[in-house]
């Protein structure tokens, strides 16, 4: 019987031959993440084991990027812990603002994950760095404390399901969609505690950018982890990111050798296959107050908006903002409408504004944020007030997660955010 691509990343990472699903395994950790929510509590254990050095100063990062810029003195006090464990601990890889962007943005982007790298991290949203064929898996503070410590972790092998997405995407539909129809398919424990792996031909033609949306959102329907097996759109990504990035595989995709790319066998175990056509998927829309709570935006409805967000670890990337770009350009968004675009990183806003994309917002009424997670937590920078309602291309939409618990937040891929903001409710690209 042969393995998965996430059986096979774990059992390289405990100098096995295999893994078996169900099977408690101590793995080495290639990347250890924290932020400053997460953080702080891991340190504060890191300091009562007595412990004085990180297991290896390259490979723990820390973040501060869900309320920073500091919202109050209780966050800058927060940040503060990091930057002063980054400094005594001298980590390679500490982003302050200024240099800081959205974590599950930030990481790939400064070619700090890679595929077939095994990958933890203190927020859930850490399943993103799948979309490079890697095992990333959120984790608890104390857990982000004892790999800090060691260097090694311990995991329950997961099952695996597989997704198999069919034909040609509509016009509008990307990974975001694909994934909220996944979700709303399955339920949000559809895949508790298994890993999500997406594969077919629809899969295969995606961006980087949509992968990351896709894989992100594998832990909405409870999965430990989300994946899709590294292909030669992702050996341009990595090569394009990480200059030590030399990748080998077997057929070889590049001309260097340094890094394992992983694929599922073909007779890999699974524990369940699902199947979709993909040219019967329109752009989705995910309703209060869950994420798998979806329609396609054709059944909405009316549904008038007070503040629309496109940013987050979901949907903040170039891509995101091209196509958010592409529907508002030339138009205006009515004045009752709050429209705020949050760039996951630096270099995405810098090339926002290279690419004049930053002019379209803000000619349109919409204000352009410094990167970060900001308002998908209820965080700042756009909390909501009682009895309003939000569109947003985040990943969450619990009750109160963007603000007041009588508020409500819907979720939708960026052309339908863009071209929502400009009619004042929950529309279709087309309607512009």
């Amino acid at each position: 019987m042969g393995m998965t691509i996430t059986e096979k990343i774990l059992a390289a990472h405990t100098n096995r031959k295999r893994v078996e699903p169900g099977e408690f395994i101590e793995a080495k950790v290639d990347i250890a993440l924290g932020n400053d929510i997460t953080a702080p509590l891991a340190i504060e254990e890191f300091r009562k084991s007595g412990v004085k050095k990180v297991f290896d100063r390259s490979k723990v990062v820390l973040v501060p990027d869900h309320f920073t810029p500091n919202k109050d003195a209780p966050s800058a006090q927060q940040a503060k812990i990091l930057r002063d464990f980054a400094k005594e601990q001298n980590l390679k890889y500490y982003f302050d603002v200024g240099r800081m962007g959205i974590e599950h943005a930030l990481l790939p982007e400064q070619g700090i994950v890679g595929p077939g790298d095994l990958i933890i991290g203190a927020d859930s949203h850490t399943c993103t760095y799948g979309a490079l064929g890697a095992f990333s898996a959120g984790v608890g503070s104390t857990d982000l404390a004892a790999v800090m410590i060691t260097g090694k972790l311990w995991f329950k092998v997961p099952e695996t399901i597989r997704f198999i997405y069919r034909g040609k995407l509509n016009k509008w539909v990307s990974g975001k969609d694909l994934i909220l129809y996944t979700i709303g398919d399955i339920g949000v424990d559809g895949a508790l505690y298994k890993t999500m792996e997406f594969t077919g031909e629809a899969v295969s033609s995606l961006s980087m950018d949509s992968r990351f949306s896709m894989c992100n959102m594998a832990i909405e329907a409870g999965a430990k982890s989300g994946i899709i097996a590294p292909d030669k759109i992702t050996l341009e990504y990595a090569k394009k990111h990480c200059s030590l990035f030399q990748p080998k595989a077997d057929p070889p995709l590049a001309d260097t050798v340094h890094c394992s790319l992983p694929t599922s066998d073909p007779d890999a175990n699974y524990c369940e296959i699902r199947e979709y056509d993909c040219s019967k998927i329109e752009p989705q829309v995910a309703f209060p107050h869950l994420p798998s709570n979806t329609k396609p935006v054709s059944e909405v409805g009316n549904i008038p908006l007070d503040q629309v967000v496109i940013g987050s670890c979901t949907n903040g990337r170039m891509e995101d903002l091209r196509i958010a770009a592409k529907v508002l350009k030339g138009r205006k968004i009515p004045s009752y409408i709050r429209l705020i675009i949050i760039p996951a990183t630096q270099n995405i806003y810098l090339q926002a504004v290279k690419e004049g994309l930053t002019e379209i917002f803000l000619e349109a009424g919409g204000v352009v944020s410094t990167p970060t997670c900001g308002p998908c937590l209820g965080g700042h920078m756009g909390v909501l007030a009682e009895g309003e309602k939000a569109l947003a291309t985040t990943n969450r939409n619990f009750k109160g997660r963007m603000g007041h618990p009588k508020s409500e937040v819907y979720l939708s891929n960026p052309a339908v955010a863009a071209a929502s903001a400009i009619k004042g409710r929950i529309a279709h690209p087309t309607e512009i």
